[in-house]
C-alpha cells in the first residue's frame, strides 16, 4: 500500500508518493489536511473508484483544473483513468528526469481531453503517435532518447515498429531492453523472425515468456551459434516441443566452417556401411515407384497449369472493379496475375526463366514451410510449389525479393530443370539471361548478374540492408561467387531478384538478377 499525496497549487493538481511513513488505519479514507492537501493510499482509490472519480470531478470544477502534474510515469499511469471526461484537463506535467512510458503514452491518447504533454524526454515513435492524436510536446532535453534495442534494430518511430517483420536481440538483456522488447510487442503486427548471435538461456526464455504473453504466433527463432553441448541440443528441443502448438520455432544456424569441419566426422563406417546396404535395397525395390511417382507428379503439375493458363485466358472477361474509399491507390497493370488470385489468393507474382520448364505462378504464404508441401490448390503435395520468402513485400519490393523451389530434377517440374542456367550453351544465349518476373503492380525484366552453387548457408537469403555499404558487400560477395562474369555493374539502388533451390550433397544452386529499367 502507497500513500498519495494530492496538493492544489493554483490551477493545478500535484500528485506524488510518500513512502517514508507508516499509513495509518485512518487513511485507508481520504484526509483533508489542509485546504490545499489531500492524502489517499492506492488501495482505497482502487476499491472506491465509484465515489472518488465524482469527487476529483468537483474538486477540479470547484477550483477551475486545467494541469494535472505527477512526480513520475508511474503515479501518472495509476492516477490519470480517474479523471477522464474532466473536460477541463488539458494540460499533463512529468517532473521527475525520465523517459515517458509506452503505457503512459497509451493512457494519454485515451485521456480524450489532454491537448499538452510536459516532460523530461519521449522516444521519438511516441511523440510522433502523440501527435497524430492532436497532443503537443513539450521537452526538457534536447535530444529525443532512443534506447539501445530500439538503435540497434534501427526503429525510430512508430510505423517502424508497426510492420516491422524481423528483430535482432543483443544479451545479455537489461531491464530497459526487457520493457523495450514488450512496448515493440505491444504495437507490432507483422514480427515473423527474432534473432539471437549468443545463446543465453534466461533472455531466451524470457522472449519466449512475452511472445506468449503478446499471443505471438508462427515465429521463427535463429540462433547464429556453433551448439556443440548435447544438454544444449536437448534444451532448444524441448522449447521447441513446449511451444509447438504456437508455431514457434527455434532454428540453429551453423556457421559453414563448422558444418565443413564437423559435418562427416559425425558419420562413423558403420553407419555407412548400413546406410550403403539400405541405399541398395531402396534403389533395386523402388525404382519403378520412383518413376511411375514422376510421371504423376508431372500429370499432377500439367492439370494445375492447364487451369492456370485457362483462367489467364478468360483474364478480358474479368470485370476490374472500381477501388473502395480508403483503399490502397495501387493500380493494377497484369490483370492475368490477379485473376490467378480466383485459384489461391496467395498468388502474387508470375515466374518465366527462358529455356527451362520454369512458367509458374509465385505464392506468397505466411511463413517458408507450408508451400514446400503444398501446391497451388494448398493440397498436399511433395513438389511443393514456387513461392516468395515470407518476409518480401509484394507491393513495395525490398532490396532483395528471394523465390524458392523444389528442384525436382527427375520429374522437371518446379525448379526441376533450373540446372540448365549452369551450362555454358545456356548462359551463351544473352536473351536467357533476362528472367521475367512480374507482380500484379508492375511487368519486370531482371538481368542475371550472378550464378553459382554452395554448401548450404543462408547468408545470402537476406531481404534488406542496413546502408549501402552493407548492400555493396553483399552484392560484391554474390559476384565473387559466380561461375561467370557477366560484365553488370550492380549498384547499391538496384532491386536484387533472387531464386534459390537445392542441388546435390546438400548445396544450394542460386540465381541473381537485377531489375532492369522498365
Amino acid at each position: 500500500m502507497k500513500k498519495i499525496i494530492i496538493r492544489l497549487q493554483a490551477n493545478s493538481l500535484f500528485f506524488s508518493y510518500q513512502h517514508n511513513k507508516n499509513i495509518r488505519e485512518d487513511l485507508m479514507n481520504t484526509n483533508i489536511i489542509s485546504d490545499s492537501e489531500l492524502i489517499f493510499s492506492d488501495d482505497y482509490i482502487l476499491d472506491n473508484s465509484q465515489i472518488v472519480m465524482p469527487f476529483f470531478k468537483e474538486l477540479c470544477d470547484m477550483n477551475k483544473i486545467n494541469t494535472l502534474t505527477f512526480q513520475n510515469c508511474e503515479i501518472a499511469c495509476f492516477m490519470l483513468k480517474y479523471f477522464k471526461g474532466i473536460k477541463l484537463i488539458e494540460k499533463i506535467r512529468i517532473k521527475k528526469e525520465e523517459n515517458i512510458s509506452y503505457a503512459l503514452c497509451e493512457e494519454l491518447i485515451s485521456f480524450k481531453t489532454a491537448k499538452q504533454l510536459e516532460c523530461y524526454s519521449i522516444p521519438n515513435f511516441m511523440l510522433e503517435l502523440l501527435d497524430k492524436h492532436h497532443i503537443i510536446v513539450f521537452t526538457k532535453s534536447e535530444v529525443f532518447y532512443i534506447s539501445p534495442f530500439m538503435q540497434r534494430n534501427h526503429i525510430t518511430d512508430y510505423t517502424t515498429i508497426f510492420y516491422k517483420k524481423e528483430i535482432e536481440i543483443f544479451t545479455p538483456m537489461t531491464e530497459e531492453d526487457q520493457e523495450d522488447l514488450k512496448t515493440f510487442l505491444s504495437i507490432n503486427h507483422y514480427l515473423k523472425v527474432i534473432k539471437f548471435k549468443i545463446l543465453n538461456r534466461q533472455d531466451l526464455e524470457y522472449v519466449l515468456k512475452v511472445l506468449k504473453e503478446y499471443r505471438y504466433k508462427n515465429i521463427y527463432i535463429e540462433l547464429y551459434q556453433d551448439i556443440l553441448e548435447p544438454k544444449d541440443i536437448l534444451y532448444l528441443r524441448e522449447l521447441n516441443r513446449l511451444n509447438k502448438k504456437r508455431k514457434i520455432i527455434i532454428e540453429l544456424n551453423y556457421s559453414e566452417e563448422y558444418l565443413n569441419r564437423n559435418l562427416f566426422k559425425q558419420i562413423s563406417l558403420n553407419t555407412l556401411k548400413v546406410c550403403g546396404l539400405i541405399l541398395i535395397s531402396i534403389v533395386v525395390g523402388s525404382f519403378g515407384y520412383v518413376f511411375v511417382r514422376n510421371y504423376i507428379s508431372m500429370q499432377e503439375v500439367s492439370q494445375i497449369q492447364e487451369q492456370v493458363n485457362n483462367t489467364i485466358s478468360k483474364v478480358d472477361e474479368i470485370v476490374e472493379e472500381e477501388p473502395k474509399e480508403n483503399e490502397s491507390a495501387l493500380q493494377i497493370k497484369n490483370r492475368y496475375i490477379d485473376a490467378l488470385t480466383s485459384i489461391n489468393p496467395d498468388v502474387v507474382g508470375y515466374l518465366k526463366v527462358k529455356n527451362t520448364n520454369v512458367d509458374y505462378p509465385v505464392v506468397l504464404g505466411t511463413d517458408n514451410v507450408f508451400y514446400l508441401e503444398h501446391n497451388l490448390y494448398k493440397e498436399y503435395d511433395q513438389n511443393g510449389w514456387i513461392y516468395m520468402d515470407f518476409r518480401n513485400s509484394v507491393t513495395s519490393l525490398n532490396d532483395n525479393t528471394i523465390i524458392y523451389g523444389h528442384n525436382m530434377y527427375y520429374s522437371g517440374v518446379m525448379f526441376g530443370t533450373l540446372h540448365r542456367v549452369l551450362n555454358s550453351n545456356w548462359q551463351d544465349d544473352p536473351n536467357n539471361l533476362i528472367i521475367s518476373f512480374n507482380t500484379a503492380y508492375e511487368t519486370m525484366n531482371w538481368q542475371i548478374f550472378s550464378i553459382y552453387t554452395i554448401p548450404k548457408t543462408s547468408d545470402y537469403l537476406r531481404v534488406s540492408f542496413d546502408d549501402e555499404t552493407d548492400k555493396m558487400n553483399y552484392i560484391n560477395m554474390v559476384k565473387n561467387r559466380s561461375k561467370r562474369d557477366y560484365q553488370q555493374e550492380v549498384t547499391a539502388n538496384d532491386k536484387i531478384l533472387t531464386l534459390s533451390t537445392c542441388t546435390g550433397n546438400n548445396a544450394r544452386l542460386v540465381i541473381h538478377a537485377k531489375l532492369l529499367p522498365s
